[in-house]
Formats: C-alpha cells, structure tokens, sequence
C-alpha cells in the first residue's frame, strides 16, 4: 500500500458531547510507519481490540492494520472477526457473531472495535460497539468512498432486517475516523462511483458550489487522483460533521442527510439487497426527490435535470430500476423509519443546495413520479 503523504493530509473536527476527528489522506493504513502506529495508539484506551472486517477486504489490509497496532500497543490483546461480504449480511445472526467474537476475546469496558471496510462492516461494528457493555469504543477505518464520506462518519449504527434497512441499532460516535484514500484504489469501479453518489448529495442539501466543483473535478475524481479525492472527503465531512454536530440524534436537521434515501432504501429492501448497491440506489432515489419537489411545484425542472446529468457523468444509474412495481415500493416506504404518523415524509429541495424535509406528501403524487421514471 501506498506510505503516507503529510502533505495531502487533511483533517475534520466533529463537535458535540463525544468529539472526534477524521483524519483523511493517502497511505493512513499503510503497515510500518511509525506515524501510522502512533495515531491509532493514541485513540486505544484499553488492552483489547477486535478488528472486524469482510471477506473482500479483510485479505488486502487486516495483517497491515494489526501490525500497526501491535506496533502502537505490544501488549495489546488483538483478535479478527471477519463476516462474508455484501449488504445481505447485515443482519442479527452476524451482528450475535461479532458479540461472541468480543466474548472470546474476553473484552472488558475500555476495549476498541476496530471497523475496517465499508458501510456494511463499519453499521454492524459499530451497532456491536454500542451494545457490548452497553458501550465501547469503535474506531472506523473506511475503505470504501461511501463510507468515508457517510456511513463512518456520525456515529448511526445498524443491521437490516427483512422488513428493511437499518431499522435495528443505535447511536454511537466513532472514537475516531481514519480515511485512508489510498484504499479506494483496490476498489471495484463500480463501489468508486457508488460512493460519489452520497458525495453528490451534499452539493445538493447544502451546497450548491460544491456540484460545480464536482462537474470539474469528475476526471480527476473517477481516476482517484489523491488530492481531488482528499477534497471532495474532506468538504463532504466538514458537511456531515456540521450537520451531526447540531443535531446529533436527528431530531431536525440531521434529516436533510436523508436526501433520496427514503426511495433507495425502498429499492434495495424490494430487491433484497441484491441489485442496486447502495450508492447506486441514492443515485436514483435523488433523482425521484427532484422529480417529486418539482411535482409539487416546490423547485424547477432545470435542477432536477442537471443533478440527474452530473449523476450520469459519474457512471450512476437514474431510473427505477425493470420490474420494481411503484405500489410494492410505496409499501416499503411506508415502513421506513424516516415515515411519520402524518404520512410519508420525504426530504425534497426548493432548488440546488436547498433542501428541507416536507411532510404529508400525498402518495398520488409519490406513485406518479414511480411511475414516471
């Protein structure tokens, strides 16, 4: 793996009753350097660690990642756990194996959970982490875009249950975040282009500017270019850090995270987790909130148009998928955490950069724009 570039190196504060910092930049993982070793000493407190990871990246980084550990805390006592890959393994059977994992290691209250993957690896280590003890610490260490710019960052932590997405687990802040952006070169092509869907939203919540620089940048991003890579993390975090650090517990704000998900999570939960990922399923789901503020004559034509162009630019999918029925998706959303008892509640924009969340939407209106697309 690639050793560390100072220079490159970035970092993002998140504020509120449990503070963190994100660090980002190429070669964070990388095993034998001692700067590497002394930061993640640093956030161990305790004398156990349990690093999990999947079957796809466990091979690539987990001996890296626990030489640095060894070499930041030689007494430390370390063990893997390492669950098979794939959102469809988000469940309760594999989050009660990550708990029997800590059993083992006989972990006690000031131990660390070591997240090493993506999304899926760092929603149910971190869920483990705030259930063990009722609570302990969870290192992420991302690798995948999606997850550094979303899932690793804001401590909501979960597994999936049949019903749907993510409606079992917890909040819990990481105790820190290390991005490592020399990880995304090991990453499927597709994975890459999944996560700038989750980058794409922020431009579209909050910050209009941000799709432009993106547009511009979307060469240099797609090739992973580090420093186009640093940026676009780094802003989306500073974001995310924002938002979460004024509501932390998604009472308000946090909801404009949200952002086509109410959609996606419906797509994936009706396809079962196997068809769209995740990202690719925002993608889409962005594009429906768009159509449906423009529905309800909240935002133009022209901003969905254009969102729905840069999304193509990046190799994103923006149409529902063949063979999901409007009203099997519609079902689905009525589940969905983010409905209320005053029906559906769906984040939609007034414009680029200009989001808020609108509830009672009439579901009409919802099954038209399926249909539509």
């Amino acid at each position: 793996m690639t050793g560390p570039h100072p220079h490159l190196h970035r970092q993002v504060e998140v504020s509120g009753d449990a503070p963190y910092t994100i660090t980002i930049g190429p070669g964070l993982l990388a095993a034998g350097h001692a700067d590497n070793a002394r930061r993640l000493g640093q956030v161990l407190r305790g004398r156990h660690a349990l690093v999990v990871s999947d079957s796809n990246v466990a091979p690539l980084y987990a001996d890296g990642v626990e030489a640095l550990l060894r070499a930041a805390k030689p007494q430390l006592a370390l063990s893997r756990w390492v669950m098979p890959a794939g959102e469809q393994e988000k469940t309760l059977a594999r989050f009660g194996e990550c708990l029997d994992a800590l059993a083992a290691l006989g972990a006690t209250r000031d131990a660390t959970v070591v997240a090493l993957g993506g999304g899926v690896v760092g929603d149910l280590a971190g869920f483990a982490a705030a259930c063990w003890m009722r609570g302990i610490d969870c290192v992420q260490l991302p690798t995948t875009l999606l997850a550094m710019v979303d899932s690793a960052v804001g401590g909501k932590t979960a597994v999936d249950l049949p019903q749907g997405k993510n409606l079992v687990g917890a909040f819990h802040p990481p105790r820190a975040v290390f991005a490592d952006t020399a990880a995304l070169r090991t990453l499927p092509p597709r994975e890459l282009r999944a996560g700038f869907a989750e980058v794409i939203k922020y431009g579209a919540i909050v910050d209009a500017p941000f799709l432009d620089w993106l547009d511009a940048n979307a060469t240099a991003l797609l090739a992973s270019d580090d420093a186009a890579l640093a940026e676009a993390i780094a802003r989306s975090c500073q974001h995310k850090a924002a938002i979460v650090g004024r509501d932390p517990f998604e009472h308000g704000e946090r909801a404009l995270l949200n952002f086509g998900h109410t959609f996606a999570h419906a797509i994936e939960s009706e396809q079962g987790y196997g068809g769209c990922n995740h990202g690719e399923a925002v993608a889409i789901g962005m594009v429906l909130a768009t159509r449906l503020s423009t529905a309800l004559s909240m935002a133009p034509a022209t901003d969905s148009d254009r969102l729905r162009g840069l999304l193509e630019r990046f190799g994103l999918p923006v149409h529902v998928p063949a063979g999901l029925e409007a009203e099997a998706l519609l079902e689905r959303m009525r589940l969905d955490k983010k409905a209320q008892a005053g029906g559906l509640r769906f984040v939609l924009w007034d414009r680029a950069g200009a989001a808020r969340v609108v509830s009672g939407v009439p579901e009409t209106q919802v099954l038209q724009v399926l249909r539509g697309a």
